[in-house]
């Protein structure tokens, strides 16, 4: 079944793309090792895989993409104390059982994952901690980034999760409860005191003007809502 599955990708990605297939984590392994699948984003959890073409992540996804690493910037450079690490597309795995490869990555504090000569190119969950923060930049898959892919970060037991509609310009902001699952929030978690309205009027701006000027725009917001 694991050629079956990489054979499959391999000739005819837009046929698999962007839907859960039945698959072994050994199967999963074949897909992500495969050097020709470079370009694509990788999920797998409960036996299933999902692997999303980023070859047909257009311009307004690399501009929301890139802003968002803008933002985080912008906000942290608020407090030069807090130690923090965007690592951003990094493929997260818990070892046979779930992996990610989310859009955004956030870690805060000192124990953020960083890579040794010889290791595998992934963070590993058994080694390392999980995120505080993952999002995804939802262009085309906003529907699984709100279904499947919420219940994965929620399992994976990763505190604050974004999903970041494209189309509307919107940040639905997930925070993890005591019971295991998201519930919406209006102020973010990881970015401590910020207001999900703020990044959606941000994300508005993309309307007229780019997402240099959104972001220069984010920090004259910050600056004033610091000084309340």
């Amino acid at each position: 079944m694991t050629a079956s599955i990489a054979t499959v990708i391999e000739t005819n990605i837009t046929a698999t793309s962007s839907q859960w297939t039945t698959a072994t984590w050994e199967d999963y392994l074949a897909v992500r090792d495969d050097r020709k699948n470079d370009n694509i984003g990788l999920f797998y959890n409960c036996d299933r895989l999902l692997v999303i073409d980023m070859g047909k992540e257009g311009i307004n996804h690399a501009s929301i993409n890139n802003l968002f690493t803008m933002l985080f910037y912008i906000w942290f450079c608020q407090a030069p104390e807090l130690i923090y690490s965007s690592l951003g597309g990094c493929l997260l795995e818990k070892p046979k059982k779930q992996a990610a490869s989310p859009d955004l990555m956030l870690y805060l504090g000192s124990d953020y994952p960083t890579w040794q000569t010889g290791e595998r190119r992934y963070i590993d969950l058994k080694k390392w901690r999980v995120p505080n923060l993952v999002g995804e930049i939802s262009d085309t898959t906003l529907t699984i980034d709100l279904d499947e892919k919420k219940y994965l970060y929620a399992d994976l037991g990763i505190p604050e999760y974004w999903v970041i509609d494209v189309k509307g310009l919107r940040v639905f902001a997930f925070g993890l409860q005591s019971n295991g699952k998201y519930q919406e929030c209006e102020t973010s978690l990881a970015l401590s005191g910020l207001p999900i309205s703020l990044l959606n009027q941000t994300l508005e701006r993309l309307n007229v003007e780019t997402n240099g000027s959104a972001a220069m725009w984010f920090a004259q917001q910050i600056a004033s809502l610091k000084t309340e």
